[in-house]
């Protein structure tokens, strides 16, 4: 099946307004699964049971449901995907089952996350704590390792190229360091010291610039078979650990690299475990995606005197202002087709960087024995002609399975960027198909249903599967779906483990049904003075969610002149010290866009409200999502229903997730946007949040956050 089918199954089965819900956990699961499964080592119920009282935690009836459910996936090679919400302890309910699994099959378990505090937090303290309370009753303590891309370690052979931020094209060092030397300075120092090499592991950190100078990327890596320090290379000592290890914790770049290429990044396993899963589809989206820059072709075109002929230097420039003028004179956004100077620019380009690939020759070993630094270089020259020639295949393909689009900003210039409408093909035949896969989130479900984030997996609707013994009634049943070739067809289970949290009782989700409809760009005089009016009640304590960086900007100079209480606003320092800061400054507000509405956790009575703007829709100028929308309209089903309202579904959950963070939290989540209540949309996405208590009456929302408030003194 292609990526054009893959979608087409979406088109043919639009979300409905009000899908059938999920049933309970213990309709799908059978009793003590574990135990009969298994016989040599103690059940996952007991291991856990251990863990959890070995680190000073709780039991959790969904922390249960869901290691046994992920114990029996492991066994019978089902896919789950497990919906846990925040409290539930999902780290410790997948860990537990893999750290068994791996040590009863000597398979190793890959873990994948979509951030790297999330996997600091699986190898710097959930990871460590689980084998010391675990190694004896497993027979051995077991092993894991954490696996980044390469040009996330210090490449020693850059360090050793003599590469200086200040040292100019003749040799000459500035007396005095600029800010970006003392850096550089500071990796030199490090080099000395670390066992890693791993750039999270350098304190302070240094700017993306000067790391770009002393780490590559596989591009730009020489290879072990010619670099003088192979023996000592960071990223292969950490590739080395990762092949040796019980569980590898990776992320999902990594992941999508391994599984869309020959190359095999990641050791042999049968279990992969991807966590923050919601993630999955857009970060493997841009993995797979590609972009024509035109800043970076004019810096390609100075770097090629170093390694082509001076007339083939020239020829090749010469196509560069010409492809750069075919950009300046294209429209911004979408391109449906080519045009006659599109495609006689990208073929000439193409044409050209192939030419250039067969004239420079590979890098070889008298290259990097006379000049090791330049040999990079070249290796690095060599992977961006080569990616010139994908990119402009693909494009001028003209595959209604991908998305082309131009865009320009001030910085990167203008830019033709590629990317698959779909990845679900990829994931289906690499991911799912080689491997039993745990998928988990605090948000997997859309209206309700997993079956939205199935098909972007390339999972088959589980109408379709007899054998499977899914929670869902799935919404795809309202409406007929093609079903996926059966030598592609995987069987999966789906389960909602709900939260610990008591949310109708702890939450207030309160919609301002009285402000009038968000206008686009804009933020109303009504909307403002309402959240001026909710921050006040709250003491500050408040948490706002823009859904675009203009409206951030707007929120945050209103209430930097309306309110007495500390406006923080997304930009202003890196994202880390923004949310630390608001979470000691209890009376403070923090502003910001999309960045903000998942991985901020701030328990306590740092955050007693949470406002959102608007509902997160896409941009209706998003290339990838419109074309997405278009093409399931156009194939009979309801774009805005599958990927709009979806999208908008996710997100919303995620940042209503913000509020309680901890059994003791309380507060109120206030959403300014009326069609939250007034659409015929807003049930299904209402059908996605935590089941809070909902109102629309101001001022019951104000009161309560005054009784908070005062609780709280």
């Amino acid at each position: 099946m292609g990526l054009v089918e893959d979608l087409s199954d979406v088109a043919s089965s639009p979300a409905s307004d009000s899908p059938s819900p999920s049933s309970s956990p213990s309709d799908s699961l059978p009793d003590s699964l574990s135990s009969s499964l298994h016989s040599s080592l103690p059940s996952v119920e007991e291991l856990l049971e251990k863990a959890v009282t070995a680190i000073g935690g709780q039991e959790r009836t969904g922390q249960q449901q869901m290691a046994t459910a992920v114990d029996r996936a492991m066994a019978t090679g089902k896919h789950l995907a497990v919906q846990a919400g925040t409290g539930t302890g999902k780290s410790l309910a997948y860990l537990v089952p893999a750290l068994r699994h791996a040590v009863e099959t000597g398979h190793t378990v890959v873990v994948s996350t979509a951030t790297i505090a999330l996997q600091h937090q699986l190898c710097r303290r959930d990871l460590p704590l689980l084998v010391d309370a675990l190694a004896e009753d497993l027979g051995r303590r077991p092993t894991f390792a954490l696996l980044k891309g390469r040009n996330n370690y210090l490449c020693l052979n850059a360090l050793d190229a003599g590469n200086d931020p200040d040292t100019d094209d003749e040799g000459t060092t500035a007396l005095i360091p600029s800010e970006k030397g003392l850096q550089a300075q500071r990796i030199h120092e490090w080099a000395l010291n670390t066992d890693t090499g791993d750039r999270d592991d350098l304190k302070p950190g240094v700017s993306d610039v000067v790391w770009k100078i002393f780490s590559v990327d596989t591009q730009s890596c020489i290879g072990s078979s010619l670099c003088t320090f192979s023996a000592e290379c960071f990223a292969e000592q950490a590739r080395q650990q990762a092949y040796q290890a019980d569980i590898v914790v990776t992320n999902h770049a990594m992941l999508a690299i391994d599984a869309a290429s020959p190359i095999n990044l990641l050791p042999d396993h049968d279990v992969v475990i991807i966590d923050e899963a919601h993630e999955l589809e857009s970060r493997v989206t841009n993995v797979i995606a590609g972009t024509l820059s035109a800043t970076g072709l004019e810096m390609l075109g100075k770097r090629l005197i170093h390694y082509a002929g001076e007339e083939d230097v020239d020829n090749f420039q010469d196509t560069i202002e010409h492809t750069i003028t075919a950009m300046e004179n294209s429209p911004i956004g979408r391109w449906d087709s080519l045009t006659d100077q599109q495609t006689a620019a990208l073929t000439v380009l193409r044409s050209s960087a192939s030419a250039l690939l067969t004239s420079i020759g590979p890098v070889q070993e008298a290259d990097i024995l006379s000049n090791p630094k330049k040999a990079t270089a070249k290796k690095q020259t060599i992977g961006n002609l080569n990616q010139i020639v994908d990119v402009c295949d693909v494009v001028m393909a003209s595959s209604p399975t991908h998305v082309v689009w131009m865009s320009h900003d001030e910085r990167r210039g203008y830019e033709i960027h590629v990317a698959p409408l779909s990845v679900s093909a990829v994931l289906r035949d690499h991911l799912f198909a080689d491997s039993t896969v745990i998928l988990t989130s605090a948000t997997l479900q859309a209206g309700g249903s997993f079956q939205i984030m199935a098909r972007q997996w390339g999972l088959p609707s589980q109408s379709q599967d007899s054998d499977t013994s899914a929670t869902a009634s799935s919404p795809a049943s309202a409406s007929p779906t093609a079903p996926a070739p059966a030598s592609t067809t995987s069987t999966w289970e789906s389960l909602d483990v709900g939260s610990p949290f008591d949310h109708r009782s702890s939450g207030i989700l309160y919609v301002a049904a009285d402000l009038p409809r968000p206008a686009q760009g804009t933020t109303s005089p009504a909307t403002l003075q309402r959240m001026e009016d909710l921050i006040n009640a709250a003491g500050g304590r408040t948490l706002v969610l823009c859904s675009s960086r203009r409206a951030a900007d707007e929120v945050a100079s209103y209430l930097d002149d309306h309110v007495s209480y500390p406006v923080l606003c997304q930009g202003q320092a890196t994202m880390s010290s923004l949310i630390t800061d608001f979470a000691e400054q209890e009376e403070s507000c923090l502003v910001g866009t999309l960045g903000l509405w998942q991985g901020v956790d701030v328990p306590g009575p740092s955050c007693s409200l949470v406002i959102i703007d608007r509902i997160p829709f896409p941009r209706p100028d998003d290339p990838l999502m419109s074309a997405r929308l278009d093409f399931i309209n156009e194939h009979g089903g309801n774009g805005f229903m599958s990927v709009s309202a979806s999208h908008a579904a996710l997100l919303l959950a995620q940042g209503t997730g913000r509020l309680l963070r901890s059994s003791t939290d309380r507060g109120v989540i206030a959403v300014m946007d009326s069609r939250l209540v007034t659409a015929r949309y807003g049930s299904y996405l209402r059908k996605s949040l935590p089941p809070y208590w909902e109102t629309t009456n101001t001022e019951v929302v104000l009161n309560s956050l005054r009784r908070i408030t005062g609780s709280l003194h």
